[in-house]
């Protein structure tokens, strides 16, 4: 009867041992796969979503900047053409640097 405990203790510790040693191994597949995830989405040249979001929101700034200049310069051209009377426009000679 003795003996009966002690395999039962014995075979609890090689089950904890052997679950521990699965969950490292889950931890180690894991990372494995986070990273070949990763190199594939750099080979890609695929960006992450919280970086597609950010661009979205710049290019949202970027927009609705470009939107109230747009409507600055209509005012702004509407007031100087009010104002001056109009004058001719002088074309630009066109450049004649050597090109590199």
């Amino acid at each position: 009867m003795s003996d009966r405990p002690k395999f039962f203790d014995d075979l609890a510790g090689v089950a904890g041992g052997a679950l521990s040693a699965l969950a490292g191994m889950r931890e180690e597949m894991a990372s494995m796969v986070r990273a070949r995830v990763d190199e594939t989405v750099r080979r890609l040249d695929l960006i992450k979503r919280d970086e597609f979001d950010v661009m979205v929101e710049l290019a949202t700034r970027a927009r609705e900047q470009a939107e109230q200049l747009e409507a600055r310069v209509k005012v702004l051209e509407a007031a100087l053409k009010d104002t001056q009377p109009t004058l001719p426009i002088i074309e630009q000679p066109e450049s004649h640097e050597p090109e590199i």
